[in-house]
């Protein structure tokens, strides 16, 4: 489920709609989590839809390590790219905001972390990479890793309205990470090796 202080907007007309904050948004805030409304799709399931259905999928979902399709039910689908998100996905099913993000700005997550199926060129914003590729996040998790370390840190400190979502598991690892009682998983462990 995606944070409940965004909305779905028009963004460009080269990108599309997006989803924005309503209300700031600080670093260490949680802005999506699975929940039990999000579906998963094997490959096979897959490949067994319509051809239409199929390409949504492909569109609007992500591998998880598993290689499994995640379909989310909510506006979590309109959530897109940049080379500089704001926000990155962790090894425990949650996206976490790894800096503030300003009331009116654009949420974005990096596609690379995804396990996507083929390289695409993505709008250019000024930085090195122009190409998203399958195995960015074999190329960039350390830099992602630092990222949500440094998120970790105030996750207990900010408010989080979709805490209730977070099993008890989910929630006490991320206490030990921020107390640094436990070391956090890297984002590494969400590559699908298939």
């Amino acid at each position: 489920m995606l944070h409940p202080d965004t909305e779905v907007r028009w963004i460009s007309e080269e990108i599309g709609c997006g989803i924005v904050a309503t209300r700031d948004i600080p670093k260490g805030t949680v802005t999506w989590t699975m929940d039990p409304l999000d579906r998963f799709f094997t490959a096979q399931q897959v490949a067994a839809l319509p051809d239409r259905c199929r390409e949504t999928l492909y569109k609007y979902s992500y591998r998880n390590r598993d290689g499994n399709y995640v379909f989310c039910w909510d506006n979590t689908r309109f959530m897109n790219h940049s080379f500089n998100p704001n926000c990155i996905t962790t090894a425990y099913n949650f996206e976490l905001a790894v800096r503030d993000i300003r009331e009116g700005e654009e949420l974005t997550n990096d596609y690379g972390s995804l396990n996507i199926l083929e390289p695409f060129h993505a709008c250019d914003e000024g930085t090195d990479r122009k190409v998203v590729y399958p195995d960015d996040l074999a190329r960039h998790y350390a830099d992602w890793d630092r990222q949500l370390e440094k998120a970790f840190k105030r996750i207990q400190t900010v408010e989080q309205p979709l805490r209730e979502l977070l099993s008890a598991e989910q929630w006490e690892t991320a206490g030990n990470i921020a107390e640094q009682r436990a070391p956090m998983d890297s984002i590494l462990n969400c590559l699908h090796c298939g």
